[in-house]
């Protein structure tokens, strides 16, 4: 069993819906190719807004407003070396274009992606479902905690159920 990791990270993800559906962004990481919701992990001193603002930006071009939280979820190695809590917000597009040429080495392309067509992709984490179901209820303002998700690899995927964590 690897060391556990000092404390768990905090990663901030968008989901931003668009007449072509959700932008997300293509990742290349130790050989894998998969796709993620544009975020990722937040500075100190930087609030979860700035973080995704910033990220999103640098993964995508664009420019977004954040809304409201959708999803909690953590993603726990399953040899404890590696623990992420993620909160993935509803944002809106402002302005920019989908870069073409992302400045992060790990981002091959960024794109959008029918709703409909998600189940199909090697999304992390694995929330295809989930995502689906918030944008056929119109993205509510309830905020669900999805539990422990983790992606060993396209074959081997952990997932529990959602429960509401917040109702505003």
């Amino acid at each position: 069993m690897a060391a556990p990791a000092s404390s768990p990270r905090i990663r901030v993800a968008a989901v931003i819906p668009d007449d072509e559906g959700l932008v997300l962004v293509r990742h290349r990481k130790d050989g894998e190719v998969y796709d993620l919701l544009p975020g990722g992990g937040v500075e100190r001193g930087e609030t979860l807004e700035e973080a995704l603002r910033r990220e999103v930006l640098e993964e995508t071009g664009l420019t977004c407003d954040v809304g409201h939280p959708l999803f909690i979820n953590d993603s726990i190695a399953p040899d404890g070396s590696r623990h992420v809590v993620q909160i993935t917000f509803l944002a809106t597009r402002t302005g920019g274009e989908i870069d073409m040429d992302p400045a992060d080495e790990r981002v091959l392309a960024a794109h959008f992606v029918p709703v409909d067509l998600l189940a199909y992709l090697d999304l992390r984490p694995p929330m295809a479902e989930q995502l689906l179901a918030a944008a056929t209820a119109g993205y509510p303002a309830t905020t669900l905690y999805l539990g422990a998700l983790w992606t060993d690899d396209t074959s081997g995927i952990t997932e529990t159920g959602a429960t509401p964590a917040t109702d505003r």
